[in-house]
């Protein structure tokens, strides 16, 4: 297994350190018109798992930016959250400047380069990261920055004391996702996987499709129920071609009865051309347990995958070719 796992499962002592990095970041309290979390990759992952698991009880909007511009309806009462683990992400280093120019709050979250740069100079808050993980692997502190920068813009109740519950928990539950995790990917057996997830899943099952496409080097893609429901069902249907690729339903045991049944009649559906069909439902007693305990599962079935076909996780060839590429 590839040394990554060790930071993977790393995730309960990488929550707490996250926790006390906002803290002494001392970032003021700032009521907003909702919260902008821009990024890319593993850097933006944070900002939609802060959203799934706050739920309706969002109070104000929490949205994330991929890309280089801020919605033109933007004003300077939002609050810009850029995360960048490199601190380099082109499309995060625009979004910082266009968010200057206006007027809104900015914070930043990244272990340094030219973001921290421009943030020191500007007098912008920094939350500083280790620039020990790969990008993907530090989910956690961008979960965690998200989570809290949304309470201190008055657009969601704070979270402290359950994402430091949650550490304990997921320690606890290392072994168990280890070996579910082991099961899962033998079912799927490196096949093109479309992940799907509902409410509190939907984030995370964005975060498993991103995870096997770097990890594994498997194409994968996710989907929201019930919106799957009233088109993308048909495209499993006889003779679609649909039989080499598997499906994976991560469930809440929390959902809601008629979200319930959808999964079971959707998988049902599936079933019949896929070539694997896995369901799985949350564990733990609260959303912030539930979604962290889910996307460690995602992770882990990541590593387990580039096990099995010999692929080392850490290499990212692909995506630097393509860096390459943009800067010549």
């Amino acid at each position: 297994m590839s040394p990554m796992i060790d930071d993977v499962l790393g995730m309960p002592d990488q929550l707490r350190d996250a926790l006390w990095r906002i803290e002494t970041a001392r970032l003021e309290p700032a009521e907003s018109a909702g919260l902008m979390v821009c990024g890319m990759g593993g850097s933006a992952i944070g900002g939609e798992l802060a959203a799934g698991v706050h739920g309706d009880r969002l109070t104000k909007p929490l949205i994330t930016i991929r890309g280089y511009e801020l919605p033109s309806w933007a004003t300077p009462e939002w609050t810009v959250l850029c995360s960048s683990y490199s601190g380099n992400t082109e499309e995060t280093l625009a979004c910082f400047e266009a968010a200057e120019a206006l007027g809104a709050r900015r914070l930043v979250v990244s272990t340094g380069g030219r973001l921290v740069e421009r943030a020191r100079e500007a007098g912008v808050p920094v939350v500083g990261l280790p620039g020990i993980f790969q990008p993907r692997v530090a989910v956690a502190y961008m979960f965690v920055a998200a989570a809290e920068v949304a309470a201190l813009a008055g657009i969601a109740p704070g979270i402290r004391t359950e994402i430091d519950a949650a550490g304990d928990f997921l320690q606890a539950q290392a072994e168990p996702l280890r070996a579910r995790a082991a099961e899962v990917a033998e079912t799927l057996a490196g096949a093109p996987t479309v992940i799907y997830g509902c409410d509190l899943t939907t984030a995370v099952a964005h975060r498993w499709k991103t995870q096997i496409n770097e990890n594994a080097k498997v194409l994968a893609f996710y989907s929201e129920l019930p919106e799957a429901d009233h088109n993308e069902i048909c495209g499993w249907s006889g003779g679609s071609g649909a039989d080499g690729i598997a499906a994976v339903f991560l469930e809440d045991c929390d959902q809601h009865p008629r979200e319930r049944r959808r999964f079971e009649l959707t998988a049902a559906a599936v079933a019949a051309e896929a070539a694997a069909v896995v369901r799985l439902e949350t564990v733990g007693e609260n959303r912030v347990e539930r979604l962290l305990w889910a996307t460690l599962l995602g992770d882990l079935v990541s590593l387990e995958l580039a096990e099995r076909r010999g692929v080392d996780p850490e290499g990212i060839e692909a995506i630097e070719r393509l860096k390459e590429g943009m800067a010549g």
